[in-house]
Parts: structure tokens; C-alpha cells; sequence
């Protein structure tokens, strides 16, 4: 998928997760997190480089990763991160389903 599709893509994520109590939208820059979607500061939806990342609990980013839907999230530090999964571009899951699990994970 072209980046500016997914960017779109993404904005229609944003809006559609800002009315969900607690939930901020991403701000300015270009640090880690800066394209984030947060509930109460803790980040559990991102748009990283054309893709979609989400925060889930580990037993699901292994399930997400066993079935071929995308890849271990590495915010480039040579280490794929446990609870974090990139969907892959060619993945025909659901990114507001995919959110929605991320934003209940933050729930805690």
C-alpha cells in the first residue's frame, strides 16, 4: 500500500479513536511516538514509516506473528520489541479492530 494511502488510513484511525475517553491524538515532531495514538500518555497505536504498530500483550503479537499477519515490531535498535506487532502491508486485518484491542490493552 502506497504510504500516503496508509497515512489517510491512519487519519481516519485518529478520528474515529479521539472519542474514546482519554485518548489524545498524535503530536508534532518526529521522535518515537510522535505519530502515537494515546490513552492516558501510554501509546498504544502508532504509524510508523507507511505501517501500522500496536501494542498488545505478548501472547497475541505471537498469535498476529504465527499466522503470517505481520512482524515483531524494532524501533530500530536491533531488537524486536515483545508486546509491540507490525501489521504488514499486504495484511487484510482490520487496523480500527487491531486499535481497538491495542486501546483495551492500555485500559489495562
Amino acid at each position: 500500500m502506497p504510504e500516503t494511502h496508509s497515512e489517510e488510513r491512519f487519519e481516519r484511525l485518529v478520528d474515529e479513536f479521539l472519542a474514546h475517553e482519554g485518548v489524545t491524538p498524535p503530536s508534532p515532531g518526529h521522535g518515537f511516538g510522535s505519530s502515537a495514538l494515546r490513552y492516558r500518555g501510554k501509546i498504544f497505536a502508532m504509524h510508523v514509516r507507511g505501517e501500522l504498530v500496536v501494542k498488545l500483550p505478548r501472547p497475541r503479537v505471537d498469535a498476529l506473528v504465527a499466522d503470517g499477519a505481520g512482524v515483531r515490531f524494532d524501533a530500530n535498535k536491533g531488537t524486536p520489541m515483545k508486546e509491540w506487532f507490525k501489521l504488514a502491508r499486504t495484511s487484510p486485518l482490520d487496523w480500527s479492530a487491531l486499535a481497538g484491542e491495542a486501546l483495551d490493552f492500555a485500559r489495562g
